[in-house]
Parts: C-alpha cells; sequence; structure tokens
C-alpha cells in the first residue's frame, strides 16, 4: 500500500553531523587559543561563543545517536489521510 522507498533507504545525517561538530570545535579551540594568545578579546570571545554552541551540538548529536533508531510503521501500515485543510469537521 505504501509508494516509494523511503522507510527502507533512509540514511541519517547525525554522523556527518558529529564529524562537523567536532571540526567546528577544533577550528573554534584553535581560534580561541590564538586570538588570546595574540591579545584580542573580542575575537576569542566571538571563537568561544562558537566553541560553546558546537560543544552542544556535539552533545546533542551523540545523545541522539545512542538513542538509536526510533519506530517505523511497516509495510502493513497504511500511510496517514492527508490534511484537506478542513475545519476537523467532516461535511455530511
Amino acid at each position: 500500500m505504501r509508494t516509494g522507498s523511503e522507510p527502507s533507504t533512509a540514511r541519517s545525517p547525525l554522523r556527518m553531523r558529529l564529524t562537523l561538530s567536532v571540526w567546528g570545535m577544533l577550528w573554534a579551540a584553535f581560534g580561541l587559543v590564538a586570538f588570546v594568545w595574540t591579545g584580542r578579546p573580542g575575537w576569542a570571545t566571538a571563537c568561544g561563543v562558537l566553541l560553546a554552541i558546537t560543544v552542544a551540538d556535539f552533545c546533542l548529536v551523540l545523545r541522539h545517536i545512542r538513542q538509536g533508531p526510533h519506530y517505523q510503521p511497516g509495510r502493513d501500515i497504511p500511510p496517514y489521510e492527508p490534511d484537506r485543510g478542513g475545519t476537523g469537521r467532516r461535511a455530511r
């Protein structure tokens, strides 16, 4: 009853996000150290904020990876009826 192959071929972008967040953490930490060392507090603050954001994203992605796959309906479950934009009551 279902059409398409989305449930069986869908891929999660979490591993890519994990890699990008590690890459961002490395560059933000490098920038933070470099700008503190050269005495540029504005840029060091910006790198520190960016480092905090990438660490938070890293933790969130790890949490989602550890949760594992979520429930996906099987082939015997029909798709939901599409929303027709009505008021919620059926016209008779």
